[in-house]
């Protein structure tokens, strides 16, 4: 992909621009089914993460995992959990909105939810992560690795795309 191509959307003065001949309309249509799209992704990854938090308390070690990690692992399946209802959330409420007229509503409902969920998710990813090393290697590595987790999606799912709004003059969430 050229960079042409990532700024097609977005001229320089900020706001967002359709394809060439591309109505409103239809240019909800597509940004609704992309995010659509990378919300399924997402959430593919968030529930084989969910699903082995699930059975991790009937293992047969996790009766020796400590109360730190048991705070851990509290706190990875909520955030999981919550994750999981944010990045669903827009496929079912198309669903039930289906011909409702209401598609610009459910793409910027949509796109808070995928934040949302992206969140928890890193919560859960961090909180996951320093589980399982802190079982392994013990608590100062578990709070590097997992601070180092928290960190870099911090950064590549946040920060950075913020940052790269603020340079362009535009706010999040916004249409301008």
């Amino acid at each position: 992909m050229a960079l042409s191509d990532v700024n097609r959307h977005e001229p320089a003065g900020g706001g967002v621009q359709a394809e060439p001949d591309e109505s409103h309309k239809e240019r909800v249509d597509r940004e609704l089914g992309e995010l659509l799209q990378g919300l399924r992704v997402a959430a593919t990854g968030v529930q084989v993460l969910f699903a082995f938090l699930l059975t991790l308390p009937f293992s047969t070690g996790f009766g020796k995992v400590d109360q730190a990690g048991r705070w851990l692992f509290y706190v990875a399946m909520l955030s999981a959990a919550v994750a999981s209802i944010c990045l669903i959330a827009p496929a079912t409420q198309h669903r039930v909105l289906f011909r409702s007229a209401l598609k610009e509503l459910m793409l910027h409902r949509a796109n808070r939810l995928g934040v949302v969920g992206g969140i928890a998710l890193a919560v859960s990813m961090t909180c996951s992560t320093g589980l399982v090393v802190e079982a392994f290697l013990g608590v100062l590595p578990a709070a590097l690795l997992a601070g180092g987790v928290a960190g870099l999606s911090a950064w590549l799912w946040f920060v950075q795309p913020l940052v790269s709004l603020h340079r362009r003059g535009r706010r999040p969430w916004s249409d301008e």
